[in-house]
């Protein structure tokens, strides 16, 4: 079979089953804090990386979640507006803010963590020890070989 006529069994390709996985995850994950605590996927998302990783600009914090611009800077507009994320402007550049969670969003940040920690808890329960170990270092590679095409190398 050539190429041009070969079939893409969508149920066998990674990406799509990545994908698929990735969604699932997600929304599970979200219906354990979107009614308690009114947060977006992305809003959460944001508190997450800001509560990992601050200070971080906001074109930082897309960096790391892996989102445009648009999706951050509205999310970030709506924890502001809620005072979960405070914003600072850098002495040294006045045109550079960062980002970090105010006191009550770390103590927002900090009722979420168990409950995500717990999700995966309970989603690794499918995989063994051993299982566990082999894909975090196979994501490992996939992320980093994954990196590696997007910038076309």
């Amino acid at each position: 079979m050539s190429n041009a006529l070969q079939a893409l069994e969508l149920e066998k390709f990674l990406p799509y089953r990545l994908s698929i996985l990735a969604q699932l995850v997600s929304e599970s994950l979200h219906d354990l804090y979107a009614a308690p605590f009114g947060l977006s996927v992305t809003q959460w998302r944001v508190m997450a990386a800001l509560g990992r990783f601050a200070p971080l600009t906001a074109s930082e914090v897309g960096q790391q979640i892996v989102m445009d611009k648009v999706a951050v800077s509205r999310a970030v507009a709506g924890l502001m507006k809620r005072d979960l994320v405070e914003r600072a402007t850098d002495l040294s550049d006045r045109r550079r803010a960062s980002l970090r969670l105010s006191a009550k969003g770390r103590a927002m940040h900090a009722r979420i963590v168990p409950l995500a920690l717990g999700y995966e808890a309970e989603l690794c329960q499918a995989l063994s020890p051993e299982e566990r170990e082999t894909l975090n270092g196979l994501c490992d590679r996939l992320f980093a070989h994954a990196k590696l095409l997007r910038k076309g190398v």
